[in-house]
């Protein structure tokens, strides 16, 4: 069974080459360019005392960064991160195409560098409801107070009240407020329409420092969530001056059952271990690279389950409400990231068609392969476990930095 999310394919680029001959685990995680770009990651380094590096990616291999540069923050807060990366020889590590092989789900060998989540000191920041598509979803979550069954009633009432249309209203604009009050009068006013079409972004903290996964590792929906699914989304790396420095792709997994019941349960529904995924690596603002490639990016999705099930969707960046840099803008309004952030920009992408009983819509199963990938920024992949059964978050901020003494990166540079 294979059911597709309609969205418009507008945001594609057209612009970025095809490599010659990529080998097929290269071409599910490197760009459509393949190496051209200001690739950055971090891996974990097995050695004799094993410990996360930084790391840039090459034609030439994979190349530790990790003794100019002991965190990915450290990197992003150089005047000019590429420049840096490009100005930084590094310790030959492994080939590219062993790092990918050993970071895709099932494929992992302890005994080999392996991909883990591309940031490290930085805050992870997520922006909700910032697509047309997914604000009437989180409105018809509300009204059916997490009950999937209710789902496809509400979905024909709030549209027919609301319209489709949402994508041509700015936030904020007198156009939005005019229509607020309209949908006030017929008491259907939400708190998802409030930050969909109001002045204020909604921002929300999506995981502590370090808890995040990277590619190949299992990503977690909590056990008691049945009704659920993956959020496939561009996430902006900035660094603690404030920068757009670079962009990933990272998934933003959503319990529409828990969320839906309360908005009050948003941390519930959100942050739980092993549900944010980000990478496989950050792809640094270049000359060939910058922010309105991200603006048009189309992001790809596609659900692989054990049964037999497939799901794809799209998220096209170019239909999103509010500009990324106001997102980050907004971010910033109040708050200080000094180590930096990560900030998830939302997503298009709002699963509805039924994978088992009709009227039941999709929700995930155990063992389910998620693969978000795009031109520019290569492909995430990741397995579906429970939270409570994924491999427990342990290496917090005092393991990290007494792992990076032992190893002697703190002595001559700082984080």
């Amino acid at each position: 069974m294979t059911t597709t999310t309609a969205a418009t394919m507008a945001g594609a680029d057209k612009h970025a080459p095809t490599p010659a001959h990529p080998s097929p685990s290269i071409a599910q995680v490197l760009p459509t360019d393949g190496l051209q770009g200001t690739l950055v990651g971090r891996v974990w380094a097995p050695g004799a005392i094993p410990g996360p590096a930084v790391v840039a990616l090459r034609p030439e291999g994979v190349f530790d960064l990790t003794e100019h540069y002991p965190t990915m923050s450290t990197l992003l807060d150089q005047a000019q991160p590429a420049q840096a990366v490009q100005d930084t020889p590094g310790q030959w590590l492994c080939s590219v195409e062993d790092l990918v092989q050993n970071s895709l789900p099932g494929q992992h060998n302890a005994g080999a560098p392996w991909l883990l989540a591309p940031c490290d000191l930085q805050v992870v920041k997520a922006a909700g409801v910032t697509f047309a598509a997914s604000l009437i979803e989180r409105v018809i979550e509300e009204q059916a107070r997490g009950d999937a069954s209710r789902a496809q009633g509400l979905r024909s009432q709030v549209i027919g009240l609301i319209g489709e249309s949402l994508a041509d209203i700015r936030p904020g604009s007198p156009q939005a407020m005019a229509l607020k009050a309209l949908l006030q009068e017929k008491g259907l006013w939400s708190q998802y329409l409030e930050v969909g079409i109001g002045p204020d972004a909604e921002v929300f903290t999506k995981a502590p420092v370090l808890a995040s996964v990277g590619c190949g590792q299992d990503i977690g929906i909590r056990a008691d969530s049945a009704w659920n699914n993956p959020e496939p989304e561009v996430v902006l790396a900035v660094n603690g001056r404030g920068d757009i420095v670079g962009a990933t792709l990272g998934n933003d997994v959503n319990l529409r059952d828990i969320e839906g019941r309360s908005a009050l349960l948003l941390g519930k529904a959100k942050d739980n271990n092993a549900s944010c995924a980000l990478g496989p690596f950050i792809r640094l603002f270049d000359a060939g690279f910058g922010l309105d490639q991200v603006r048009n990016e189309t992001v790809h999705l596609h659900v692989a389950g054990a049964d037999g099930f497939e799901l794809r969707g799209i998220n096209t960046m170019a239909s999103i409400s509010r500009d990324p840099a106001d997102l980050v803008a907004q971010t910033l309004a109040a708050h200080q990231y000094p180590d930096g952030f990560m900030l998830f920009l939302g997503t298009l992408f709002a699963p509805i068609e039924d994978r088992d009983q009709p009227g039941s819509g999709f929700t995930h199963k155990l063992g389910d392969v998620v693969t978000i990938q795009s031109a520019w920024l290569g492909g995430l992949h990741n397995r579906v476990t429970h939270s409570e059964t994924a491999t427990p978050w342990q290496f917090g901020l005092r393991a990290f930095i007494n792992n990076l003494a032992q190893r002697g990166l703190l002595r001559n540079a700082s984080l």
